[in-house]
Formats: structure tokens, C-alpha cells, sequence
């Protein structure tokens, strides 16, 4: 993969050894108008505006070393529910590169992003970590990453069906509130910078 020889042999002798690197991953909105002859284009959800627009989320997987950054694979996501998409829908074959690539445009976005990572690995890519934000940090999705010998940069996914372990079980606000770096100080408890408004910022 040519962004594997830029990287390899241009820019990661110019870092340091001890500069971390990491693989970045990040999906976004590829709006489409003309959907009805667009294959597998579909009513895809944007994070941004909060609304279903026509189109594709683009996953992409980037690599950086803090100061540089490099774009080094990507995948055009379609909706997995056959009733949201509006495009035609052909034949697949996968024993096509093609074929290959509209059966991952139909999987889900968690499963796509392993595949990425799998792909970048095999072409000669190396990286410390995995950076991306909560949406993909599921438990599964980070023992996945880890199984490959990489570690996970994440913020906490917020959900009532995960439990996290710190020395015991315990959900993402009791988690969140033991993560504060110092208590509040009796300044900030008088201008009522705890209880409810400390809860209307945690959604607890």
C-alpha cells in the first residue's frame, strides 16, 4: 500500500522513537441527492445535525503521529435494514473485489472498522493505539483491537447495559463521578455546582 511506504520510510524517520503513534478511525455524512440511481445509497443518520439524510456514513481509518496525519483507508457504509435503502441493489458476488466491498458497505459500522484495521495491519502499517469516540467503544469492539496487539483510546461509552470494573462493578455515572480529579470546593458548592446541576451535566 503506497500510504504505508510514505509513512515507513518518510515520515516515521523523522519522529522520534519514543513519539506515539496511533491508528485514528471516524465515520462521517456523504450526502447524496440523486439517490434513486446511486447503488445502495441510503437513509443514513447524521450525528450533527440529528437528522436522517440520503446517503452513506464514510468510515475512515487515518494514522498520526500527533503532528501529521494520513488518510490510509476507507469504506462507504449503507444501511443494513433493506427498507432504508433507496438505491438499487445488485447482485453481489464475493469473490469480487467489488463484490467485497458492497457486502462490507451492508455490515454494521463496528464490524467494518476491524476489517479496516485487519487490512492496514496486513499492508505493513504499525501503530501503539487505536483512537475513536464513544460510539464505537463497545467491549466487544476493544477486545477485538486488543486481539490484533493493539490498545484503545476511547471516551467511556454511556449505557445502562454496561458495567465497568474498578475493583467492582459499577455504572457510567458512579464511574464518571469517581474519575473527578479533586472534590469541589466549598466556593463552588455555594454557586451550586453540585446536585442537580452536576446531574443535568452527567444525564444522571
Amino acid at each position: 500500500m503506497l500510504s504505508a511506504w510514505i509513512i515507513n520510510a518518510h515520515i516515521r524517520p523523522l519522529a522520534s522513537e519514543n513519539r506515539d503513534d496511533c491508528f485514528v478511525i471516524d465515520d462521517s455524512l456523504y450526502e447524496r441527492a440523486g439517490v434513486k440511481r446511486t447503488e445502495l445509497a441510503s437513509w443514513v443518520f447524521d450525528h450533527v445535525s440529528m437528522r436522517c439524510k440520503k446517503g452513506f456514513r464514510l468510515l475512515t481509518l487515518g494514522w498520526t503521529d500527533g503532528c501529521t496525519f494520513l488518510p490510509i483507508n476507507h469504506s462507504l457504509l449503507a444501511s443494513s435494514d433493506a427498507e432504508k435503502v433507496l438505491g438499487p441493489c445488485n447482485k453481489i458476488d464475493k469473490r469480487t473485489i467489488a463484490g467485497k466491498r458492497r457486502f462490507l458497505a451492508r455490515q454494521k459500522g463496528t464490524t467494518v472498522m476491524v476489517e479496516l484495521l485487519k487490512t492496514a495491519l496486513a499492508a505493513g502499517h504499525k501503530a501503539k493505539y487505536v483512537l475513536f469516540d464513544s460510539w464505537f467503544s463497545n467491549p466487544q469492539q476493544i477486545l477485538d483491537i486488543k486481539s490484533l496487539g493493539l490498545d484503545t483510546i476511547a471516551m467511556v461509552k454511556r449505557s445502562s447495559k454496561i458495567r465497568y470494573f474498578s475493583g467492582y462493578q459499577e455504572d457510567f455515572c458512579r464511574l464518571q463521578e469517581a474519575a473527578r480529579p479533586f472534590p469541589l470546593s466549598p466556593v463552588c458548592k455555594r454557586k451550586g455546582r453540585t446536585g442537580q446541576k452536576w446531574k443535568k451535566w452527567t444525564g444522571c
